[in-house]
Order: C-alpha cells, then structure tokens, then sequence
C-alpha cells in the first residue's frame, strides 16, 4: 500500500447502517499490520479461478483475472499502471512487451527487482526496454521475430505430420484464437504434440520442440508515455503505424513529460503551465489518434478507465484481436498535474464529461459499412471545461501568474475543443446514418 487511498475512493461495496464505513478502509499501518499479513497469506494460498471460465468481457470478469503486474515502486496514485494491470490481467502469459525509456520503464524495470510475475504455470510477460527514440522499431522487431519463428513452427509442423497425426496438426493450422477458451485449446494441443514429438527422432522434431510454443498466438505491446509517443519517439511510431503489422500501441498519456521533471510534450494542452511554457502553453495539443486515423488501416481508441471501465476493458479486448496495428490513447492522471490523486479517478471523469478528452473506437473493418467506422463512446459535453481545469494545478498556476491570459487560453481551449468534437461527430456519422447526441455511444 503506497497510501493513494484510490482504492478507497472508488470501492462501491459500503456498509447500508453506516456508509462511511466501506469494504476497505483507510487505517493506521502499525497497530494492524501483522494480522493483515496472515490475511495476506491466506489470500495467496486460495486458488485462482480457471482463466477460460472467466468472463473477460466484463469488468468483474476481468478483475477477478489474477494480474501479473504487481507491487511497481510506481508514485502512489499513478494513473498509468492501472492500464498495465488490466493487460497483463486479460493476455499476460502471452504478452511480449517492448516499453519505452521514462516513467514506465523505472517502474517496470526497476533492476534488480520487476513488478512483472508470473502465474502458477510459469508464464508470465516478456519485457525488455529500449531507447527512448526507437522503441516503436523496438517492438516491431518483437513481431517481425515471432512471426518468423511462428512461420518454421508451421513449417516443420506440416513435414511432421504423417508422424504427428493429420488431425492434430490441422487442428493446430486452423483453430482459432480470439477467447480465453481458444488459447486454452491451444495449449492442450501444444502439450499433446510435445508428447508425440518424443517419439520422433529426427532433427525436425527437436526444433519443433523448441518452437512449440510459437503455436500460440502471441500478444505484442509497445509501451510507452506520450514524450516518446507525440514527441522523440513519433518518427519510429509513424513508420509502425503505417506498417500495419500486428501490434499494439499503448500510450500512457501524462500530458507532459512526468519521467523527467514535468517538460512540456506536444501532448500537453492549450493553457497549461509546464517547464519551457511556465505562462501557459499557447498551442492545442497533437491529435495523435485523428493522425493514425488518416492511414484507414490502425485500429485507434481513446480511453479513460476513471471515466468508463467497460470501455477501456472492451478496447483493450478488440486491439488484441483486431489482426493489424492497433493504437490505445490512455488518460494518465500524474502527480505533475499538481492534485491530490487520491481523486484522480474523479478527475478522469470531469475531463470526459467536459468533453477534454472524448473516449472513441475506431475500426477500420467498417469502413463503407452501414455502421460508422469511429465510434463515440462518451456523451456530449456537460460539464465547463474550466470546472475540470481548476482542480489542477498546472492551469490554475496560469491563472494566478495573470488572470487575464488565463482566461484568454481557457477561453481559445474551449473552442479547440468545440472543433475538434465537431469534427469527430462529423466523422462518426459517417456511413452509419447520422448520430443521435442524446444518446450514450454516439
């Protein structure tokens, strides 16, 4: 426990007699810590359920996964390693990840310690770091190399086959692999050719042996914060991007370089304060997601787990088994924003509910369909932007060196905004027979 108190806040089990008393409660450490260590132990020792009989869909389902990132040194209320989290919850055993030198890198990399774990069979994410710069090139490799190695598996599997048996190897060939009950078949299958490949003496069936394991479906992830994603690292991003290639992007957007002291980034917005733009920044924020949307082949979504847990659980489950590139934009509540995180998960709504950060699908597999390829999955602004804005420091700082440019940026924000949501219901209306404000998805 790191003390953020945002587990507290967002707990939804209270007691009906006494509401302020909740499922977890903040208390003294000292006068409760050994008897909670024997609850912790105990916790340990149950069983996790089947993963194969979870429902992964679902908020619940996907909590009750058991997370293979853990215990990360990161700030006490980061609002990037609850993303981390989920995904190695949902695809962790077969998880490569490429992570991108800042934030994200100390805490998971931590040398000689990782919050990276494995589960009770042994498997767990890969993960190396690269630099900053080339860490989209970084991962891409990652791809190029299993999907080699998964291509000699294919092949050796194929001149085997007369020993292995027809329909095992066919069944290995064709069988799909989308849900947690395809990967679990898989792996049944892949345990079963191991056994028929002891019996084989040929060189063939010992490199098989090696690559085995290649017959399931790998998950590769580029990690990275938006100073590698919108800045120093947006050439080697682009060129992934375009090439379509079967990965996914997640950025982990502070709005600023948090890693290294709070710089200004091309992601941070219109009017906030950072180093080198103390006065407020004058320029809107990259669209980093409206730029991979141009290439009509990325899959692209913009998502805030404080504001919509479904949401970001549903896209993380279709960039993984959309079989091209695909990019997440994740709202990263940061301690440079300069609040208490204990209420970041409040804030991440405010800042859907002003329309600040509209949350968005977008598949290309749509497109000249009769359903609109981008997809709003957020209401219409409700909310003044500057009521989400004055809880942060980093604009409210802007205020009190000189109100008047204060609310001169605040002021040319808000209609950025106006555009920019302007533009993406244009967009969404596209192909799908018009967009129905009043209604949540559109």
């Amino acid at each position: 426990c790191t003390g953020c108190q945002l587990c507290v806040r967002v707990c939804p089990a209270k007691d009906k007699s006494n509401p302020k008393h909740k499922a977890l409660d903040m208390l003294p450490k000292e006068e409760h810590l050994q008897r909670e260590r024997a609850r912790w132990e105990a916790f340990l020792a149950l069983p996790d359920p089947p993963r194969e009989a979870v429902d992964h869909t679902s908020v619940k389902g996907s909590q009750l996964l058991e997370p293979l990132f853990e215990f990360s040194g990161a700030c006490a209320g980061c609002g990037e390693t609850p993303y981390i989290k989920l995904a190695t919850q949902l695809f962790g055993d077969r998880m490569l990840i490429a992570n991108a030198t800042g934030c994200s890198s100390i805490y998971g990399g931590n040398l000689p310690t990782t919050p990276y774990t494995v589960d009770a069979a042994g498997r767990g994410p890969a993960w190396s770091n690269s630099l900053f710069e080339d860490n989209a090139e970084f991962g891409l490799g990652f791809r190029l190399a299993v999907d080699r190695l998964a291509d000699q598996a294919r092949l050796l599997l194929r001149g085997l086959a007369s020993e292995v048996g027809e329909t095992l190897v066919t069944e290995l060939l064709e069988a799909p692999q989308v849900q947690e009950s395809d990967f679990y078949a898989q792996r049944e299958r892949v345990a079963q050719l191991r056994r028929r490949l002891v019996e084989i003496e040929r060189d063939e069936a010992r490199r098989l042996e090696q690559l085995a394991d290649y017959l399931v479906r790998k998950s590769v992830w580029i990690v990275g914060g938006d100073g590698w994603a919108y800045d120093i690292g947006y050439g080697g991003l682009d060129h992934v991007l375009s090439l379509g290639r079967d990965v996914n992007v997640l950025v982990l957007d502070t709005e600023v370089y948090s890693n290294t002291g709070g710089q200004q980034s091309k992601a941070t917005p219109l009017g906030a304060a950072a180093k080198f733009a103390a006065a407020g920044k004058e320029t809107a924020k990259k669209d980093l997601g409206m730029m991979a949307m141009a290439y009509g082949h990325a899959y692209i979504a913009q998502l805030a787990f404080g504001a919509d847990e479904r949401q970001t659980v549903k896209t993380f489950l279709e960039a993984d088994a959309y079989p091209g590139v695909s990019l997440l934009i994740a709202y990263a509540h940061c301690i440079a924003h300069g609040y208490d995180l204990s209420i970041g998960v409040e804030q991440q709504k405010r800042a859907v509910q002003s329309g600040y950060w509209p949350l968005y699908r977008f598949d290309p597999r749509r497109i000249g369909g009769p359903d609109s390829a981008l997809t709003l999955d957020s209401r219409p602004p409700r909310l003044p932007l500057e009521e989400f804005a004055r809880n942060e420091t980093r604009f409210r700082m802007v205020e009190r060196w000189d109100p008047h440019r204060y609310q001169m940026l605040m002021q040319r924000a808000a209609q950025q905004l106006q555009r920019r949501l302007h533009l993406y219901r244009h967009l969404a209306a596209l192909h799908g027979g018009g967009a129905d404000d009043s209604a949540e998805g559109h």
